[in-house]
C-alpha cells in the first residue's frame, strides 16, 4: 500500500520515540525531474529521475543526531530511528539545539494561495526536446554565432513533507520549468560565449525557446572582440543579471550564524546605516508564483514579510532556532534543510528598492567605466568584507559602450560599495531577487 509522505514522517516519529529519543523532526522530500539537452539539432542528453529522501533528527536532552537515507520501507524506517538515536548518545551537548515550542509554529497557512505548483499536465520528454531544439535554432540563427554548447530544457516537482513531536505537521508541492541556451561566436581563441534562460513556477509563464536562444546568441557576438580594460579607479555597473550576488554579500553577512561565530563584516552594524538611506530591502516569502515562497520554514515556524534594512539601517539579522538562542533574540522563521543536515538561517525572496532611472541613464551619468555583465570566482573577507571578483563586460567611454572587455578583476570593499550603490529600474519583477542594475562610484579595475 502505497504511504502519504505524512505517513513516512509519523512512522519515523513513532520509531525514534520507541527508540528512546526525548524529541524527533522528520522530513520527506518526494521528487521526480526530467531533463534534456540537445546539440546540432540532435538530442545529445535525457535524463529522468525519482527519488524519496527521508532524514530524522533525534534528540536527547541536549544532544542530537541525524541520518538521512532513501529507503523508506518500515523495517528501514525503524533501523534508521535506532541507530539515530545511539548516535545521539555519543554526540556533544549542544545547549542551543531543539525543536520550537508548540506557541511558536505556524498555524491555519494556505499554501494554495502561494501557487506553488502548476496543476497543468507534465510536459513530455519530446516536449521538452523541441523547446531545447528551439532554443539553439534561434541561437544559430544569429549573425556571427559559430556554435551552441548547450540547449536544455527540464521540469520537475518537489514535495515535502515536516513533522516534530512538538506537534507540527506540514508540506507542500513545488514544480519548476525552464530552458536554457549557451552560444558561442568568433573561432579559435577569439571564441566567446554567453547565456540566457528562464525558470518558472508555471509553463504559461515562461518566456519563449525563441527568445531565449535569440537573446544567448545576441549577448555572445556583443561579446567579440573583447580584450583587457584599463587598470585604475573608475565607476563599476553592475548589469541586473549579475547585480543580486552584491546582495547576497549583505545577506551572507546578516546571516544569525556567522554573526553568531563572530564571523561577519556586519556584527557590529545592527541598527545602523549600511545602504543608502532611501533603500530598502524587504524579504517576502508569500510571493505567488516565486522560487522562494513557502508557507513554513524548515522548523514549523510561520514566515512572514520582514524588511531587513529599512530606509538604509540594518533592521535585524536572518536566524533559525539554534542562531536565535545563541544570540538571546526571537527566531525570523528562516530556517532551511535537507535531509541530512540540521536547520540554518536562510533568505526567501528579496526584494531591493528600485532607482528612477533606467540603466542607461546609469551609463551616460558614469562617463567612463566598466558595465559588469558576468563575473568568476570570488575572494570575499568575511571579517573585513574586502571584495575581490574576476569580470567580464564592456568598457564604458563618454556613457555608452566602447567594446567587450574580459580578463579583469574588480576590488573594494563592501561596507563602503553598499554605501555607494544608485539603483536602476530594470529589475524583473518575478525573480526570487529582485535586484535592479547597480552603479558603484570609484571601485579598483585592474586590466592592462
Amino acid at each position: 500500500m502505497t504511504r502519504t509522505l505524512e505517513e513516512i514522517c509519523d512512522q519515523m516519529l513513532e520509531h525514534a520515540r520507541a527508540a528512546g529519543a526525548d524529541a524527533v523532526d522528520t522530513i520527506v522530500v518526494d521528487g521526480a525531474s526530467v531533463s534534456v539537452e540537445v546539440r546540432g539539432g540532435k538530442l545529445e542528453h535525457a535524463e529522468r529521475a525519482e527519488s524519496i529522501d527521508v532524514g530524522l533528527r533525534v534528540f536527547l536532552g541536549r544532544r542530537q543526531a541525524i541520518v538521512s537515507g532513501s529507503d523508506s520501507r518500515p523495517e528501514a524506517l525503524q533501523a534508521m530511528a535506532e541507530r539515530a538515536v545511539a548516535m545521539a548518545r555519543e554526540a556533544p551537548e549542544d545547549p542551543f539545539a531543539g525543536l520550537a515550542d508548540p506557541d511558536q509554529l505556524a498555524r491555519d497557512w494556505d499554501g494554495d494561495a502561494l501557487e506553488l505548483f502548476d496543476p497543468s499536465p507534465a510536459p513530455s520528454a519530446d516536449a521538452l526536446m523541441q523547446d531545447a531544439l528551439a532554443a539553439e535554432a534561434a541561437a544559430l540563427a544569429v549573425p556571427g554565432v559559430t556554435q551552441v554548447s548547450d540547449a536544455a530544457a527540464a521540469y520537475g516537482t518537489h514535495r515535502v513533507h515536516l513533522s516534530a513531536t512538538n506537534g507540527f505537521s506540514g508540506g507542500y508541492a513545488r514544480s519548476t520549468r525552464s530552458v536554457s541556451c549557451v552560444a558561442i561566436s568568433g573561432e579559435g581563441t577569439g571564441m566567446e560565449r554567453d547565456y540566457d534562460g528562464d525558470s518558472r513556477t508555471f509553463q504559461t509563464d515562461l518566456r519563449s525557446p525563441d527568445e531565449i536562444g535569440r537573446t544567448a546568441g545576441e549577448r555572445a557576438v556583443q561579446r567579440v572582440g573583447a580584450r583587457k580594460p584599463q587598470t585604475g579607479q573608475f565607476p563599476v555597473l553592475f548589469d541586473e543579471r549579475i547585480s543580486s550576488s552584491l546582495i547576497g554579500h549583505l545577506l551572507a553577512a546578516s546571516s544569525g550564524a556567522a554573526v553568531a561565530r563572530g564571523a561577519s563584516w556586519l556584527k557590529d552594524s545592527l541598527g545602523q546605516q549600511v545602504l543608502p538611506a532611501h533603500l530598502s530591502l524587504v524579504e517576502d516569502p508569500h510571493r505567488p508564483r516565486i522560487s522562494g515562497s513557502r508557507p513554513f520554514d524548515a522548523e514549523g515556524l510561520p514566515t512572514a514579510r520582514r524588511a531587513i534594512v529599512e530606509d538604509g539601517v540594518l533592521t535585524g539579522w536572518t536566524l533559525d532556532l539554534s542562531s536565535a538562542r545563541k544570540l538571546g533574540m526571537a527566531p525570523t522563521g528562516n530556517a532551511a534543510r535537507g535531509v541530512s543536515g540540521p536547520p540554518s538561517p536562510s533568505n526567501w525572496n528579496l526584494s531591493l528598492t528600485q532607482g528612477t532611472a533606467t540603466r542607461e541613464d546609469l551609463l551616460r551619468d558614469m562617463g567612463t567605466g566598466l558595465l559588469v555583465t558576468s563575473m568568476i570566482g570570488s575572494t570575499i573577507n568575511p571579517n573585513t568584507g574586502d571584495y575581490s571578483r574576476g569580470a567580464a563586460g564592456f568598457w564604458v567611454e563618454s556613457g555608452e559602450i566602447a567594446y567587450p572587455v574580459n580578463e579583469c578583476t574588480i576590488a573594494g570593499n563592501l561596507r563602503e560599495m553598499l554605501m555607494r550603490i544608485i539603483p536602476a529600474n530594470d529589475a524583473r519583477p518575478y525573480l526570487s531577487r529582485v535586484v535592479p542594475s547597480l552603479l558603484i562610484e570609484g571601485m579598483t579595475l585592474a586590466g592592462n
